[in-house]
């Protein structure tokens, strides 16, 4: 878990200070992995096109984690399989990319970049808010979770899941799309519910626990993987909303979207910091014990 904790680190550090690093992702020999499957559908297209690559990451994962090779070359395996995994974009470059356009035209292009299954966002707080979230969960949270819990082949596993479920690019039949789909809506569960708790804590505990509540008692029982991890656009859209009210008054200018986006910003900083904090306190724990 220390050499996890320590790649991430590393990974979130370059991507900071570099994060073009992000863009020099490329899907091509996925793509033609999953042409050559063009016979086959549904479950079993998605399980075909996700075993080869995996079954390489294990392998190699395992060869670098064993003498001679040390372990210095299987961080530097991770840090490349897990910057590959933070993408297609730099998570903060797109909420740079809206900050800073000169215009309201422009905020609501970049704004759209958040977006990767071919959606799009309204230009107001709660629905920007809504789409940061679910671009922070499945751009970084989820991917440092799986990464965390089951090395390179979980954030591997990840980012390859939702690349078919979600890229639009890709030539999919419906029944392979649907199996794709709800594997990657499994696996956003877990960590969905995660994000969702820790936004409660850095920020309107009432509003975004009261919402989660509100969501999981309309949800149906399939919802864990049927449907996208609709309780954390629901908590990113009431801690907003909740915001906006105690406003004092000040009702136009905190329900501005560049400025609800330079909280929610923030309050996932935190929520990173404390994720981070966590694994490194397991990690403390380990070595004392």
């Amino acid at each position: 878990m220390a050499i996890r904790l320590l790649t991430a680190l590393i990974a979130l550090g370059l991507l900071h200070v570099m994060p073009q690093l992000a863009r020099w992702r490329r899907d091509g020999l996925f793509q033609r992995w999953l042409a050559q499957l063009a016979d086959t559908s549904g479950s079993g297209r998605v399980v075909l096109a996700l075993l080869p690559p995996l079954a390489v990451c294990l392998l190699l994962s395992w060869l670098f984690d064993h003498p001679p090779l040390g372990e210095l070359l299987g961080l530097l395996f991770s840090l490349i399989v897990l910057l590959y995994c933070f993408g297609p974009r730099e998570f903060e470059s797109d909420l740079e990319a809206i900050l800073n356009a000169p215009d309201g035209a422009s905020r609501e292009a970049a704004a759209q970049q958040l977006i990767d299954d071919g959606g799009s966002v309204a230009w107001t707080a709660p629905a920007l808010g809504e789409a940061v979230a679910y671009a922070a969960l499945r751009r970084r949270f989820a991917v440092l979770l799986w990464f965390f819990l089951l090395g390179p082949f979980g954030a591997l596993l990840y980012r390859l899941a939702q690349t078919l479920a979600r890229d639009e690019s890709l030539a999919l039949d419906a029944s392979s799309r649907n199996a794709a789909r709800y594997f990657a809506n499994a696996l956003d569960w877990l960590p969905a519910q995660l994000l969702t708790f820790t936004l409660a804590v850095v920020g309107h505990w009432e509003a975004v626990i009261g919402a989660w509540r509100r969501w999981h008692s309309q949800a149906a029982a399939t919802s864990w993987y049927s449907a996208a991890p609709g309780f954390l656009g629901a908590a990113a859209q009431a801690d907003i909303i909740s915001d906006i009210e105690a406003g004092d008054g000040y009702f136009e200018e905190r329900s501005e979207p560049l400025t609800e986006l330079l909280r929610l910003r923030g309050a996932l900083l935190r929520a990173l910091l404390a994720w981070l904090s966590a694994v490194a306190l397991i990690v403390i724990g380990g070595w004392l014990s």
